[in-house]
């Protein structure tokens, strides 16, 4: 039950012609305080109920238990959430032994594009494609919790 995973900001959109999958993405959250965040999302037609604990240092690393629940359940928590449900697309795209999910964010956080990769252990080799930019693992701005409280395009 331990996610760790990096983040990176994105420098071209070639990264779409690479996706194997696209997924519509709306979260909120029931909780979002920093030492731990309730997360409900409904992905496609599947609902999700997740919790996360405060990452460490370098914010690669956290404590992650996540549930499928049934849409019926996600769509009724969802009306629950606190102010300021994520909207995004999630692109999958597959490089070398991992998996990169992009997402392309809409409504108050459209403008910002996000890659995430979800390693096996904190100093895990993995291929970096020429569309990845900036590592923003550690910058808490790049958290949905965040994202979900100070949108993208009001910074």
């Amino acid at each position: 039950m331990q996610e760790i995973e990096r983040k990176f900001l994105i420098t071209s959109t070639a990264f779409k012609q690479e996706a194997t999958v696209s997924q519509k993405i709306v979260q909120g959250y029931l909780n979002s305080h920093p030492e731990r965040t309730v997360r409900v999302r409904i992905k496609n037609e599947k609902g999700y109920i997740t919790i996360k604990g405060k990452g460490d240092k370098t914010g690669t690393t956290r404590f992650e238990w996540e549930k499928e629940i049934s849409l019926e359940e996600a769509q009724a928590l969802i009306q629950l959430c606190e102010l300021g449900v994520i909207d995004k697309t999630r692109y999958l795209i597959p490089k070398g032994n991992h998996i990169f999910e992009v997402d392309v964010f809409e409504g108050e956080n459209k403008g910002l594009i996000l890659a995430e990769i979800e390693l096996s252990k904190v100093n895990d080799v993995f291929e970096k494609p020429d569309w990845l930019g900036l590592e923003v693992t550690n910058d808490e701005r790049y958290y949905n919790a965040y994202l979900s409280k100070k949108p993208f395009t009001s910074w």
